[in-house]
């Protein structure tokens, strides 16, 4: 907090001090320059009043020159001591003799930051200021049924910057250790022995390595998920090409794998052969029939144990809630994680009333939105906690 400008002293006439004495006006000035951050030791203050006494105070010129002798000890203080000088012996606050600053108008002009900025090359010419944002974090949790096709476009632009990490599990693979710890590595302890004379100094141990556990998809491209589907088909091929260990399936009256189809690098290629893979797209639903074959011909037989399935659907069914939860607790019982992103589920108000979707819940262990960028991104969280 700045302090307010002490009253400058009078100048006592020559030789007799009127009103403060010599002594008093230095001890004060010193006190002034500490309160400002300077370091003042008494041996300085000493001095400075000696110089005084021979300069006297008539002369500002000779207190100041005495001041900064004596006072200041280093070159970066020059400043706090010229203005603390200023306030003290002369009343005035340096700020106030700086010429007011100069008044410009500028014009403000947005720029998309997607832009290739060849407008804006005479920009330090000119008194336009370039104010620039990115689309991108408005899209983020723009819901998928309300983006256009140029929308979706740079959304599945985005989505395939998305990492999946997985979560690890111990592999049945053994691998080398530097610490002695797990089983003894007999054939890597010879080799070192037989390099030291047959001598065993270094023993070597090998313990499970860990690996990531598989990632599958199942998406449901029923009617009722037609607004969603395509866009989180962009996120599923994402998935599939940007990690080793993905399935990808799509759940409608029937069950189709797409593992395959999404394989390719090409979003678009691979849109259109999934888009050629599933018969039933936009058809009827029927979720409950279609994870129990999944759950006969694939998860139960190996792909799913200890893996993370994700669900992608609204949980509308057409089936019997009895076989939807049979076969959920099925999917349960050897999946190491269940995830199931419903789009609606950001809809105010909402609540999993839907038979479907009433019966697959307890045996969910993570219930999580769908319906935009940013929804996306906390699936990847999940999936990687």
């Amino acid at each position: 907090m700045a302090q307010p400008p002490l009253p400058p002293p009078t100048p006592p006439p020559s030789g007799e001090p009127s009103g403060e004495d010599v002594g008093s006006l230095a001890s004060r000035f010193g006190a002034a320059l500490r309160e400002a951050g300077l370091e003042v030791p008494l041996g300085s203050m000493i001095t400075f009043m000696a110089a005084l006494g021979c300069v006297g105070v008539e002369s500002r010129g000779g207190v100041y020159w005495s001041g900064r002798a004596t006072l200041v000890h280093r070159p970066e203080d020059f400043d706090s001591y010229d203005t603390v000088f200023a306030r003290f012996w002369e009343g005035i606050d340096p700020l106030s003799l700086l010429p007011p600053p100069p008044v410009q108008e500028v014009t403000l002009a947005f720029d998309d930051l997607e832009g290739d900025g060849a407008d804006g090359e005479n920009e330090e010419d000119s008194d336009t200021i370039a104010v620039r944002y990115s689309p991108h974090e408005l899209l983020r949790d723009k819901d998928f049924a309300d983006c256009s096709a140029d929308e979706l476009a740079e959304l599945a632009e985005l989505m395939s910057r998305l990492r999946l990490g997985g979560v690890t599990r111990r592999s049945r693979r053994l691998q080398p250790v530097r610490v002695p710890r797990g089983r003894p590595d007999l054939r890597r302890t010879v080799r070192r022995a037989l390099q030291a004379g047959g001598e065993p100094i270094t023993r070597s141990f090998r313990q499970p390595g860990e690996q990531p556990r598989r990632l599958v998809l199942l998406l449901d491209v029923s009617g009722s998920m037609e607004s969603y589907a395509r866009a989180l088909l962009r996120f599923v091929h994402a998935a599939v090409v940007a990690r080793r260990r993905v399935e990808a399936f799509a759940l409608g009256t029937r069950l189709t794998r797409l593992t395959r189809e999404l394989s390719t690098r090409d979003p678009d290629d691979a849109f259109d052969r999934a888009a050629g893979a599933v018969h039933d797209w936009s058809g009827g639903t029927r979720l409950g029939e279609s994870i129990g074959v999944f759950c006969d011909q694939w998860g139960v037989r190996g792909m799913a144990r200890g893996a993370v399935v994700v669900i992608l659907s609204d949980g509308w069914d057409r089936g019997e809630p009895a076989a939807m939860a049979e076969n959920m607790a099925r999917l349960g019982r050897v999946a190491h994680k269940v995830i199931w992103v419903n789009p609606l589920k950001a809809t105010p108000g909402y609540a999993p009333l839907a038979q479907g979707m009433a019966a697959a819940l307890p045996f969910v262990d993570e219930f999580i939105e769908g319906h935009s960028l940013a929804s996306l991104e906390e699936l990847a969280t999940r999936v990687a906690a």
